[in-house]
C-alpha cells in the first residue's frame, strides 16, 4: 500500500469525546482563553487508528464476552517478538517481557523497585515532562545532563546516590536519535557507575529520512507546491534514502537495566491503556511480574489493547509507513515556512517523531508574551519549553501530528505570533 491508499488529510472532530488535547486545553491555557482554541500540544495524533487496528477491535468487541485476559499468550508475544525483527532487525527474548497499563506506570514500578526516596534518576534535560511528574512524585531527585554532553552526564552518574540512567530513545522533546557509539558509550558509563538503565522507546517508530536533518536549511529544497498536488516529489526522497536508525536497549543492556514501550505511540490508540517493556535480569523480571499481579492487582491487561497491538504489529506497517511520509512532509512545511520568515532560525526537524522542537532563541523573543499572542490573538495551544525543565526556556513544541490544513494554521499562528513580537 502506498500514502495514496490511507486519507490523512480529512479531519476528525474529536471535541466533545474527552480528548485531553482538545477537551482539556483549559487545563493548561485558562478557560477564558480555551475556547474555540486550535491545539497543537500533547503527543497524541488526530488520526484515526489503522483500519486494520481498528477491524480487529470491532471483531474482537462483536465477539460480546470482554473477560479477564492473559498477556502471555504466542498470538501477542510473536506479534512484539516479529515487530522488532522486522522494524529494527533485532531479535528478543519473550520469556523476558513484562505488561503494564501504561509506559509511564511501567516507569514508576521500576523506579520503586530500583530506587528509594532521595535517590538521583539521571536524565537528559530538556526531558519529558512525564518523567518529571514521575521523579519528583516519587520523592526521587531528578539529575539532569543537557542533551548532546558526554561529560555532564558522567558527572551525574558519578554522583553519590545516583542510581537510575532513564533514557528517552528517541528523545522527547528534541525528537534526536541516539547514534550506536553514544548507546555503547551511555551502557559502558552504566556499568562503571554501577546505575541501571531504564529506556524509554516508545517514540521509535517515528523516523524521518536524511533529508530532514541536513537539506532542510537550503532555501530551494521545500517550496509551497511541494504540498499542492498529493504525495510528495521524488525530490523529497530518493530510493535507497537512508532513515536514522533506532537501535534498542537490548542490544546494549547489561546488569540491571529494562526497556519500556507500546504501540499505542506509533499507532495512535493510547486510550486503551497497554505498554509492554523487556527486563534483562531473570529475578528483576520475576520481581517485576509479581509485583504487578499481587501488589498491584494489575495482573489482567485490557483485552482490546492486546487486539489493537497483535493486528498493528502484524499488519500495520503499510499505514505506519504512510503516516511517516505524511508526517515528514508536515515538518518540511514547518521548516521552510519558519525558515522563510525567520532565516536566522535555520530550523531542522527531528530526526524523530511528530513533535517539533523550535529554537526561537535567535529571535530574542521573551516566552510570556508568545504565549499571549498565541493564546490570546491567534488561538492556538503550542507548548513552552519551559515545560519540559531545565534547557526548554526560549524553545516551543508543536505537534504536527495531524492533518494539513491544521499543520498549516499552526505554522502560520506561529510565524504571524513571532513577527508581531519581533517587529
Amino acid at each position: 500500500m502506498g500514502h495514496v491508499d490511507f486519507d490523512f488529510d480529512t479531519a476528525i472532530d474529536r471535541t466533545g469525546t474527552w480528548s485531553v488535547q482538545w477537551d482539556g486545553v483549559a487545563d493548561r491555557f485558562g478557560a477564558a482563553a480555551a475556547h474555540g482554541m486550535l491545539p497543537f500540544t500533547i503527543s497524541d495524533m488526530d488520526f484515526a487508528s489503522p483500519p486494520v487496528v481498528l477491524d480487529a477491535l470491532h471483531r474482537r468487541i462483536a465477539h460480546g464476552v470482554l473477560g479477564y485476559t492473559d498477556w502471555r499468550n504466542d498470538d501477542f508475544l510473536s506479534a512484539v517478538r516479529h515487530w522488532f525483527a522486522s522494524r529494527y532487525d533485532t531479535a528478543i527474548d519473550t520469556d523476558r517481557l513484562v505488561y503494564a497499563p501504561s509506559v509511564l506506570n511501567q516507569l514508576s514500578q521500576l523506579l520503586r523497585m530500583w530506587t528509594g526516596p532521595g535517590d538521583g534518576v539521571v536524565v537528559h534535560t530538556p526531558t519529558y515532562d512525564g518523567f518529571l511528574k514521575a521523579i519528583s512524585g516519587l520523592g526521587r531527585e531528578l539529575r539532569g545532563a543537557p542533551v548532546g554532553d558526554t561529560a555532564a552526564l558522567e558527572r551525574q552518574l558519578a554522583r553519590p546516590g545516583s542510581k537510575v540512567l532513564l533514557l528517552c530513545s528517541p528523545h522527547n522533546p528534541t525528537g534526536r536519535v541516539w547514534t550506536e557509539s553514544e548507546l555503547t558509550e551511555f551502557a559502558r558509563l552504566a556499568e562503571v557507575y554501577g546505575v541501571a538503565v531504564i529506556s524509554d522507546e516508545i517514540h521509535a517508530d517515528f523516523l524521518h529520512a536524511d533529508f530532514l536533518r541536513e537539506d532542510v536549511v537550503h532555501e530551494d529544497v521545500v517550496h509551497e507546491d511541494f504540498f499542492r498536488d498529493g504525495p510528495a516529489p521524488a525530490r523529497s526522497r530518493t530510493a535507497g534514502t537512508p532513515r536514522a536508525r533506532h537501535l534498542p536497549w537490548t542490544r546494549f543492556g547489561s546488569g540491571r537495566w529494562a526497556l519500556i514501550t507500546s504501540g499505542s505511540k506509533a499507532f495512535n490508540f493510547p486510550a486503551l491503556s497497554g505498554s509492554y517493556g523487556i527486563i534483562g535480569d531473570p529475578a528483576d523480571h520475576a520481581a517485576f511480574v509479581r509485583r504487578m499481579a499481587t501488589g498491584e492487582g494489575l495482573e489482567s491487561p485490557a483485552v482490546l489493547a492486546l487486539t489493537a497491538h497483535i493486528a498493528a504489529y502484524r499488519e500495520g506497517a503499510p499505514w505506519l509507513d504512510a503516516l511517516n511520509t505524511y508526517v515528514e512532509q508536515n515538518l518540511l512545511l514547518l521548516a521552510d515556512r519558519l525558515n522563510t520568515a525567520f532565516p536566522q532560525l535555520a530550523w531542522r526537524p527531528p530526526e524523530a517523531g511528530y513533535l517539533a522542537w523550535i529554537d526561537l532563541r535567535p529571535l530574542g523573543i521573551d516566552d510570556d508574551p508568545l504565549q499571549r499572542e498565541l493564546v490570546e490573538r491567534e488561538k492556538v495551544a503550542i507548548m513552552r519549553g519551559s515545560t519540559y525543565g531545565a534547557g526548554g526556556d526560549g524553545f516551543v513544541r508543536l505537534n504536527v501530528g495531524c492533518p494539513r490544513a491544521k499543520a498549516e494554521r499552526g505554522a502560520d499562528a506561529l510565524i504571524r505570533a513571532l513577527g508581531r513580537l519581533a517587529s
